[in-house]
């Protein structure tokens, strides 16, 4: 389902085996909705236990928040893939293999799944993982106390959770729930120590607990994590290449935001691991053969411009197409990202589970359009080319924290000349996150630019329906009552074609109303060391280093 190839140093190798598959295997992945975006030459030596790798993140964990439920920051999760495990994992196939479940079945109304979990898991701390810890870890999720906004959506209906015996756990929902074995195998449902969260209180996510292959060694502030081997592991997913512990004696992750100080650490051996390779570097890693580059699409939805529509102007929906055939984003994104990235035309991105390509070359570059339209609409431009009505500017104030991540910014000041060439407005304020955070919930703001990872497009109920666990402030803010329908019953549709059509009909009418402008698909890229083997991928897109092992 999804485009996932493993370039440079080990090109020759799947070419020797091309016979046998190589670069896309079911069974060596770390994880679901994934193939193993590393598969490997079988004749390679055999993986050794030892070494310390060093990981360069793009990115800062911010708050150094480790709490799988109340996190969903990209970084973060990235790296909480190493400390957490679920209890399915999802194959590339969009089916389901155990992991800390050992089975499971649905009732006849479709309403509770019965989980028989495995018998031989604890939690980094000896905590023992059984029906009491799963049943702790939903029941704190939709606690709002949590502020558990990625989990809560995630758990959807969610009733509660009975522990039948030791082993065995119910999970009743008030109405049939299509999402939830999918948001199972993602990290936000996680399962966490439940004594650790007691112990530690508030200070849990500075001092995360769960069952994962590594632990928490050390945590510098806002620079660093150590985290080590978890030496009793024994109970990877079913698409696991190994049994017992992993292979890495120290996983280390340092926070490397700054993409020349990220490329240079990695190309000096300071770490043998880096994301979100810089476009301008790419090509040139990829021929290196020191290094392998790993691509994979991120399942998500896309990198966005999100109109604020409890504010005038942008209410209308005249505006926002204008607006969008003011920017020309194949010219910006090819500038921008010289060919590495791609345009978006759905919120979702191109292999995510129901992604419609109806919606695709459904409007276009259009800047006579946008004048017309503009115009008609009374908006007459001024002295400095920026239009005004009734003593207002047609200025969009854009908020963001995030800085030049995944060079979103470089990206914004290619679409505020296009814009300003139509007398459109973009100002960029740019917030410290507690800040950005209040004006956010409070919809002060014009313009918001994100995107969520997620995997399954029940992601679109969070972004644009006052149903979701965003009620009304949704980041779109959107109130459309047909949206919301459809929306609400593809989450409890389990018949995948009706389901399709649903989903369909929803990114549709997205597209069509300018609930948001899809800017670009993210390739994450993860690069390493030659030496490095065995780097595999969950789902829906995060880097896996249980079967990772580094040649001496």
């Amino acid at each position: 389902m999804r485009k996932i190839k493993l370039t440079a140093a080990v090109l020759l190798s799947c070419l020797l085996l091309l016979l046998s598959g190589c670069g896309s295997s079911g069974d060596g992945g770390g994880g679901a909705g994934n193939a193993n975006a590393g598969a490997e030459s079988s004749a390679e030596a055999t993986p050794a236990p030892g070494g310390e790798l060093v990981w360069a993140l793009a990115g800062v964990v911010q708050n150094d928040i480790l709490d799988a439920h109340r996190t969903g920051f990209a970084p973060s999760t990235r790296v909480m893939r190493s400390l957490y495990d679920s209890l399915v994992v999802e194959f590339e196939d969009h089916t389901f293999g155990p992991w800390l479940a050992a089975s499971w079945e649905l009732s006849e109304d479709q309403k509770s799944y019965t989980f028989k979990l495995r018998e031989d898991v604890k939690f980094h701390d000896g905590t023992p993982f059984n029906a009491g810890a799963v049943k702790f870890n939903f029941d704190r999720i939709v606690d709002p106390a949590t502020q558990s906004s990625l989990g809560k959506n995630a758990m959807g209906p969610y009733v509660s959770t009975e522990v039948i015996d030791e082993f065995t756990v119910k999970v009743n929902f008030s109405e049939p729930f299509a999402p939830f074995l999918s948001n199972l195998a993602k990290v936000d449902l996680g399962m966490v120590s439940p004594t650790a969260v007691k112990k530690y209180g508030d200070a849990f996510p500075q001092n995360p607990v769960g069952t994962g292959p590594f632990k928490l060694a050390k945590l510098t502030p806002g620079t660093e994590l150590e985290l080590a081997r978890f030496e009793e592991y024994n109970w990877p997913p079913a698409n696991a290449k190994h049994q017992g512990p992993a292979y890495l004696d120290k996983l280390i992750v340092k926070y490397v935001p700054e993409d020349a100080t990220r490329l240079s650490v990695l190309q000096s051996n300071q770490a043998q691991v880096a994301d979100i390779i810089p476009p301008q570097n790419l090509q040139a890693l990829k021929a290196d053969p020191n290094f392998k580059v790993y691509e994979t699409e991120l399942l998500q939805h896309n990198y966005s411009y999100f109109f604020n529509q409890d504010r005038e102007p942008w209410n209308d929906a005249r505006i926002r197409k204008a607006i969008r055939a003011g920017i020309n984003f194949d010219a910006a994104i090819k500038t921008v990202y010289l060919g590495t990235s791609r345009q978006g035309w759905s919120p979702l991105s191109p292999h995510s589970l129901y992604y419609t390509p109806t919606v695709e070359n459904t409007w276009k570059y259009d800047p006579e359009y946008a004048n017309q339209v503009l115009d008609e609409l009374g908006w007459v431009k001024g002295a400095d080319g920026i239009r005004e009505k009734d003593g207002k500017r047609l200025s969009l104030e854009m908020i963001d924290y995030q800085g030049n991540r995944e060079k979103r910014l470089d990206l914004l000041a290619v679409v505020t000349q296009q814009l300003k060439q139509i007398g459109v407005e973009i100002k960029l304020l740019t917030l410290p996150q507690g800040t950005f955070t209040e004006r956010r919930a409070n919809g002060d703001y014009d313009l918001y630019g994100g995107s969520q990872f997620y995997g399954d497009p029940s992601i679109l109920r969070q972004m644009y329906s006052t149903k979701g666990p965003n009620g009304k402030l949704n980041i779109s803010r959107t109130h459309d009552p047909e949206l919301e329908d459809w929306l609400e019953a593809a989450q409890s549709e389990l018949n995948t074609e009706k389901r399709a059509e649903l989903y369909k009909k929803a990114q549709e009418k997205i597209i069509e109303q300018v609930y948001s402008i899809p800017a670009y698909v993210l390739d994450y890229t993860v690069a390493s060391s030659r030496k490095v083997h065995d780097i595999s991928f969950d789902y829906p897109a995060w880097p896996v280093f249980y079967d990772t092992w580094i040649e001496q």
